[in-house]
């Protein structure tokens, strides 16, 4: 049985804690696909808009923790500076040292589509 929209966020931010985000992720795109069903609609380019719905909020809040050390981000997170880098122009974030990363634009339109929608979106 899919989840209703509404009850299953109350119910993760309730449980949050308790929660993994695998599981978190699944309920959600349970929802995006029973949506999809209803709205008979297409859906297209999928993988790449959960990966950067998950990629992006996890460079903000690394470079954050490392105050924007991106050798130090890097490490943590387990991948090569040069590669942390193009991701952060990717996703046009602007790591400062000692602030919050900030995004600049939205990454894409179709990322918008679907926080429009209300899937994937906290």
């Amino acid at each position: 049985m899919t989840p209703n929209l509404n009850s299953s966020e109350n119910l993760f931010v309730a449980n949050l804690q308790q929660v993994s985000l695998e599981k978190l992720v699944k309920s959600k795109l349970e929802v995006l696909f029973q949506q999809q069903k209803e709205a008979q609609v297409e859906l297209s380019g999928l993988y790449n808009i959960v990966l950067e719905q998950v990629e992006k909020p996890l460079i903000e809040l690394s470079l954050k923790a490392f105050n924007g050390n991106q050798v130090k981000t890097a490490i943590m997170l387990g991948i090569n500076r040069n590669t942390l880098k193009k991701k952060i122009d990717n996703y046009k974030l602007k790591p400062k040292k000692g602030a919050q990363a900030q995004a600049v634009a939205p990454v894409a339109s179709a990322t918008t589509t679907l926080e429009s929608s209300t899937v994937l979106a906290q």
